[in-house]
């Protein structure tokens, strides 16, 4: 995303002066960015998306944002904090600052760095007013993520029950049901690996006998709370298949109707290799990510992971819900609808949302002994 200068809001003189000194030099605020730190060279490019305030520390960062709140009586889409060696403590001011104005837990909150992505992915977890850490290779779908996700904070502070649905909230944290679905996940993921390894390597010397090109298909996907992540498979297709996405829409097997979300899937895919059409009916295009389980991205159980360009369409009220579920290898959709032709976007959606409200330890080992039976398809899909 490109969004700084010329629409970066000016605030003058902000340590040190009253509220009144408050002063911002345009007249379009109705999308703001607080940006925390000093913005990256490639940010200060010219596009509309977002008017941002820059703030160099914490302390100036809640300063900005009180008078915005008394000032403008508005507040900002998202606050990005730039990632610093003094961290520690301003992630504790920030903590404590969350603490004491609950009313601020809706707004998006990531952290920016140029490095070291991978070593950060820690402090979600440790801070959990964190949503993400994202990267400049992020950058430009900035505006899709803040949208998702403060959809997805604003159902978790503000629950909403829906009649002949569910009778609870949309999304509760249950604590041990979450701690032994993780530790299943390792277990089972990593002695995955290790048992599998030697028909893995046989799948690797097929694929590369076969066609030119990489072994493994990696893209980003979305996972839960609109988490961007590399989602690694057996490459089942030509190399060039993405660049020919365009000219196999006509032979989509989902509705087409402008007004519903993005979801493209061809039955007997012509892209698709012989090779690639036995690992896809069997399943095993896709052991490579018990890689994504082990390092944190997926679960075994959950919600597909959705190309960008799916996940994108999904931030409506009534489709953002599927992401409350983490992303994962099989599912409710895995088990009940797998290889078959007629279902709707609305139907799997829906099954998606469904994972999402009954969603359990219970549940998830219910969905992993009936999930065998889904592996075998029946339609080349």
């Amino acid at each position: 995303m490109n969004t700084f200068t010329p629409n970066v809001l000016q605030v003058e003189s902000i340590r040190g002066e009253s509220r009144d000194s408050f002063r911002i030099n345009t007249a379009n605020t109705e999308s703001m960015l607080l940006f925390v730190g000093h913005p990256h060279k490639e940010m200060l490019t010219d596009k509309d998306e977002f008017r941002c305030i820059m703030a160099s520390n914490v302390e100036d960062a809640k300063r900005v944002m009180y008078q915005l709140q008394y000032v403008l009586k508005k507040m900002p889409a998202a606050i990005i904090y730039r990632f610093e060696s003094a961290y520690e403590s301003s992630l504790s001011e920030w903590e404590a600052f969350f603490s004491t104005h609950q009313f601020l837990n809706t707004i998006p909150f990531f952290i920016y760095t140029d490095k070291g992505f991978e070593e950060l992915k820690s402090l979600v977890i440790k801070y959990p007013f964190i949503d993400d850490v994202i990267t400049m290779n992020a950058w430009h779908m900035l505006a899709g993520k803040v949208a998702i996700v403060s959809k997805f904070k604003r159902m978790r502070a503000f629950p909403v029950y829906k009649k002949g649905l569910i009778n609870k909230k949309l999304y509760t944290r249950r604590f041990y049901s979450n701690i032994m679905k993780r530790s299943l996940d390792i277990v089972l993921a990593g002695t995955g690996l290790l048992l599998l390894s030697p028909l893995m390597l046989l799948i690797a010397a097929l694929i590369r006998l076969e066609s030119k090109g990489p072994i493994f298909y990696a893209a980003k996907r979305a996972g839960r709370n609109y988490s961007v992540f590399k989602f690694y498979k057996f490459r089942t297709m030509i190399p060039d298949a993405d660049k020919q996405l365009d000219k196999i829409k006509h032979l989509n097997q989902y509705d087409g109707d402008n007004a519903a979300p993005v979801f493209i899937k061809v039955s007997n895919d012509p892209r698709v290799t012989k090779l690639g059409s036995f690992l896809r009916n069997s399943s095993l295009d896709e052991l490579p990510q018990l890689l994504n389980v082990l390092k944190g991205d997926m679960s075994l159980v959950g919600n597909r992971p959705l190309p960008l360009y799916e996940a994108t369409t999904l931030t409506t009220d009534d489709w953002v819900e599927r992401f409350l579920a983490p992303a994962g290898i099989t599912g409710l959709w895995q088990v009940s609808k797998r290889g078959k032709k007629d279902m709707s976007v609305k139907e799997r959606i829906d099954l998606d949302i469904n994972y999402a409200h009954k969603r359990s330890f219970r549940y998830d080992m219910w969905l992993i002994v009936n999930t065998p039976l889904a592996l075998v398809q029946k339609d080349n899909v």
